[in-house]
């Protein structure tokens, strides 16, 4: 009896141990434990990130940080950390925020814009994935993979075509830089490669004079008009004479792409770069910039018109008025010029 007394005491003791670590496992892996209001909230995990930044990234989204550094190494994760973004829920247990943190990365959508070198394309998808921005440059001048298409360094900005794209935040910049030499590849389909041969251009030729057209105008609807004015101007041998090559031409002199510019001047014209088309026949060695689709397309579907020459329109802000001889453009240039001179626009 005596016996049997204690063996029933040793399996409630035993009961009791075990009913408290099953709460414990449990309170430990399946209680909530967020502490913010909003529906979701995000978290980046660097590459090269230890459970300790870990533990420091995701402290403001915890309720108890020490019971989900209990679960993370009950279930390992602190051996098997991977870099990325991730949504934690509000109302998740410390098991789901565990398994979201290792399969959970979701991508990110970046965009850029008109860029004018590498360099500030750097910077502007640096700011987006975890990337930092000399990675990213060293990444897209590096000479072998230029070469490797055939490119130089002035043809660097080629396969970056603005628009939105999904990437995962730890992306890193040679991954970028390839994924957009794959979009690049895509983009040129048929249809635009056949586009392309039908105006005499290779697609690097495409690109070039499509970024001297996006900086002629904002307007896309306008875009393939000023498009067919510079393939006139090349059927008939005719230098380019574009404005925004020259300006160009003068910020990569000088370096400095932060220069705002808003006049031409006559001395600016003998500025020697292949950039400029006022000194260099044929279209530049590369682009000014990258331009954005409407420009690239302006360019393989021109409008179909006779006119050889521009000028900005200050009746109709944003446009221009074309002219087919140099002596309507002369007078349509006439109204431009008293109107800078009447904005005291002189540089």
């Amino acid at each position: 009896m005596y016996l049997k007394r204690i063996l029933l005491i040793i399996v409630f003791i035993g009961l009791l141990i075990g009913g408290l670590f099953t709460a414990m496992v449990y309170r430990t892996l399946f209680i909530s434990n967020t502490v913010f209001s909003n529906e979701e909230a995000y978290v980046f995990i660097p590459s090269d990130a230890d459970f300790e930044e870990v533990k420091q990234r995701l402290q403001p989204l915890l309720k108890n940080p020490s019971t989900f550094e209990t679960a993370a190494q009950r279930k390992r994760y602190t051996e098997n950390i991977r870099g990325g973004k991730y949504a934690i829920s509000r109302g998740m247990n410390n098991n789901d925020i565990i398994n979201a943190l290792r399969s959970g990365n979701i991508p990110v959508r970046i965009s850029f814009n008109n860029q004018e070198t590498p360099a500030l394309l750097a910077g502007r998808i640096g700011s987006q994935l975890e990337a930092d921005s000399l990675a990213l440059y060293g990444a897209f001048s590096d000479t072998d993979f230029l070469k490797a298409q055939g490119w130089t360094p002035d043809q660097a900005l080629l396969p970056y075509i603005p628009n939105s794209y999904e990437f995962y935040w730890n992306t890193s910049a040679t991954a970028f830089r390839d994924r957009m030499l794959a979009e690049y590849t895509k983009f040129w389909t048929d249809a635009r490669l056949d586009k392309a041969r039908s105006q005499g251009l290779s697609q690097e030729q495409v690109i070039a004079l499509a970024s001297i057209v996006h900086k002629e105008t904002a307007q896309a609807d306008e875009r393939p008009r000023v498009a067919a004015v510079y393939l006139n101007r090349l059927k008939k041998g005719m230098f380019l004479q574009a404005d925004p090559t020259v300006i160009y031409a003068i910020k990569k002199e000088t370096g400095n792409f932060d220069t705002l510019i808003k006049r031409v001047l006559y001395r600016d014209l003998e500025i020697d770069s292949p950039f400029n088309t006022y000194k260099y026949p044929g279209i530049p060695p590369g682009p000014i910039a990258m331009p954005d689709i409407s420009a690239i397309d302006a360019v393989l579907n021109p409008e179909n018109h006779k006119y050889l020459y521009f000028v900005a329109d200050t009746e109709n802000f944003g446009y221009h008025k074309f002219a087919e001889t140099l002596g309507q453009h002369n007078r349509n240039k006439e109204q431009y010029v008293r109107w800078l001179d009447a904005q005291k626009i002189r540089r």
